[in-house]
Parts: structure tokens; C-alpha cells; sequence
């Protein structure tokens, strides 16, 4: 947490204790970790949560926009992650960062925000592959659309830095991206995120992807864009595979999950 508001509510909790951390911070980083260190207990999980969204055109957008969406949503977990993989290798524990569903899903006016979370599936499954060495697992979060200040709030760095929708090529549809934005408070708590970062540090069977989502269309829209995906990869080439062998495929990965959860 950052604000004196956060850290105090998180004060108040039975169990929890407080640390200032900034992502983009690498002293914070370092006092958090030495923080840890000093109660001697070790560390079990690491959950990545920290998020910003900027929207906005590609082709208008500024490399100072684009730096900053890149800089807390993947060099975020990156930084925090590699100063504590130390800890979590000594204890075998567990990382999961927080992406989106956006990080399957790619749209207008939203393109810097899902190429940061396609970043966080990318580092996920790396960092996965390279942990596993000492057995510690990594997991991604893919959540919907929740109630989020992360809509007002990029909503309000807009404006206060002079962004006009009309000085736009898309000034109606900037306009009522912008309305949209200030909507996440009508969407439902995040209580099914928590739940899974929640499953994920205690379960025998820890997830790579626990999708998260308030309705059965925002599911349905990302699996398919998973399969348009798949099939796209597998169009017209020298080695593509028929349907059969393709749906043969989805079978054996099905089956890998049964046999993984047993």
C-alpha cells in the first residue's frame, strides 16, 4: 500500500502489518524485503496486485503514457518479484501477479493497458518455468471487470493533465470510454479475486491461471478469443493439423489438468 489511508486500515486488521511499498521505487523495495527479513519468519507468497490503466489511442498516445503503463504493471512485479525470489526459494512459496482478462482480450482505446497484462501472463509463465527449479510455484490472476478505482483514477490523471476528447480522431468514442471509466464503481466487489489469491497460497493444487470473472459473457468472450487465437495460429501453413487432431490436443490437456488436480 501507498496511502497513510491504506496503511492505516490495514493496521487495523488482525495479523496484518503495514509496509509502505511503491513499485516504481526501488528504496521502498529494498526497505520492505530488509522489513521482512528482520521478523524472521521467512516468506511464503508474494501476490503482485499493484495496477495502473491509461487508454487512449495507440496512435496518439505518448511514450511518457506508454512508459508509465509499462512501468507499474510489468517492471512492477519484475522488481518486487526479483527482490524476493531469495526468500520464496528458501521457503518453496508461491508468486501470483494480478493481470486481466485484458491480457487475452485486446480493444480499442485500451491497447497500452493489454499489452502490459499480455506482459503478465508472459512473465508468469517464464518466471513459472524458471521457479520450478526450486519449487516454487507461479500463478497469474485474470480478473473482469470489478469495482476498481483504477478507472477514476486514470480518468482523473487525464484531466488534470488537459486531456481533451475532442482534440481526439475519436473524440465520441474517447468520450464515452472516459464515461465508462468512471462506471467500475457499479460493477461487484472483487471478493471472487481475493478468494483466489486466497486458494492460491493454500491449496495442495496451486493454479498457473485462475480466471475471475462477475458474468458468464465475460468468460465466454475470453475463452473465445483464446480458441480464435488458436485457430489462427493453426491457418494455412505447412504444418497445420486437422480438426481432429486439434481437438485431440484440447483433450490431452484436459486430461493433464484432471491428472494434476487428483
Amino acid at each position: 500500500a501507498r496511502s497513510a489511508e491504506d496503511l492505516a486500515r490495514l493496521d487495523e486488521m488482525d495479523n496484518v502489518q503495514s509496509v509502505r511499498l511503491d513499485v516504481n521505487v526501488l528504496e521502498e523495495i529494498d526497505a520492505a524485503v530488509q522489513f521482512v527479513e528482520e521478523q524472521g519468519r521467512g516468506l511464503h507468497g508474494l501476490i503482485n496486485n499493484a495496477g495502473v490503466a491509461v487508454i487512449g489511442p495507440l496512435i496518439e498516445m505518448t511514450e511518457e503514457d506508454m512508459a508509465f503503463q509499462m512501468d507499474v504493471n510489468v517492471f512492477g512485479p519484475y522488481r518486487v518479484t526479483k527482490a524476493f525470489a531469495p526468500m520464496l526459494m528458501e521457503s518453496q512459496g508461491r508468486v501470483m501477479t494480478t493481470g486481466s482478462i485484458s491480457g487475452i482480450l485486446s480493444g480499442p482505446f485500451l491497447g497500452a493497458y493489454s499489452m502490459s497484462k499480455h506482459a503478465v501472463e508472459a512473465f508468469t509463465d517464464a518466471l513459472a518455468a524458471e521457479m520450478a527449479f526450486f519449487d516454487v510455484a507461479v500463478s497469474v490472476v485474470e480478473p473482469g471487470n470489478y469495482n476498481s478505482q483504477i478507472g477514476a483514477t486514470l480518468v482523473q490523471r487525464m484531466r488534470d493533465g488537459g486531456y481533451d476528447p475532442d482534440d481526439s480522431r475519436f473524440p465520441e468514442q474517447m468520450r464515452r470510454y472516459m464515461e465508462r471509466m468512471t462506471q467500475y464503481g457499479e460493477d461487484p466487489e472483487p471478493y471472487d479475486v481475493a478468494e483466489a489469491a486466497l486458494d492460491f497460497l493454500t491449496t495442495d493444487t496451486p493454479k498457473r491461471r485462475y480466471m475471475v470473472v462477475p458474468t458468464q459473457p465475460q468468460a465466454e468472450v475470453t475463452i473465445r478469443k483464446a480458441i480464435q487465437e488458436l485457430v489462427e495460429l493453426n491457418q494455412d501453413h505447412e504444418f497445420s493439423y486437422t480438426r481432429d487432431q486439434l481437438v485431440q490436443m484440447v483433450d490431452e490437456a484436459l486430461a493433464g489438468l484432471e491428472s494434476g488436480n487428483e
